[in-house]
């Protein structure tokens, strides 16, 4: 579960409105799914833990989020059979974004995200315009890694 100053800075980074889907990664026990499930026109929330997808789907619905959606899977593979998504949000610092992820982006879709390793990292805004994602910096981040999202080492000299 994030915390709520950098999950709040990354929604307004994100700009979401009544028009957008987003895909939630790593929703967790839906918390952050809520949340967009108030700004957004649909959410699919994303989670690769079962457990924690039924306890989102059991927040979710007492909170009657009918217009969210949890599926499990394997979250750097995102969801495609929903895609493209207006919003991708990643619930958790990643050493990259993977580009399933970003191969989910709609025509000016907007990815958001912490990269780094560890605890800390950068928050980055991606946004897919004339078919080409190109990131920026935000602000520096204090979040907790995503399982799933190391990069690949490699053997270097």
């Amino acid at each position: 579960l994030m915390e709520p100053s950098p999950l709040a800075k990354l929604l307004q980074l994100a700009e979401i409105s009544d028009t957008d889907s987003v895909l939630d990664v790593g929703c967790g026990t839906g918390y952050s799914a809520a949340l967009l499930s108030r700004i957004a026109k649909s959410v699919v929330a994303l989670e690769s833990d079962p457990a924690l997808a039924e306890a989102a789907k059991s927040t979710l619905s007492a909170l009657d989020c009918q217009n969210t959606t949890v599926v499990i899977g394997p979250l750097p593979q995102g969801h495609a059979a929903a895609a493209p998504y207006d919003v991708i949000f990643i619930g958790g610092s990643v050493e990259e974004v993977p580009a399933a992820l970003l191969g989910q982006l709609a025509e000016d879709g907007r990815l958001v995200v912490v990269e780094g390793q560890g605890n800390s990292g950068v928050a980055r805004l991606f946004v897919k315009a004339g078919g080409v994602v190109t990131g920026r910096r935000a602000f520096n981040a204090a979040i907790k890694p995503l399982p799933g999202f190391e990069r690949a080492h490699a053997f270097e000299f």
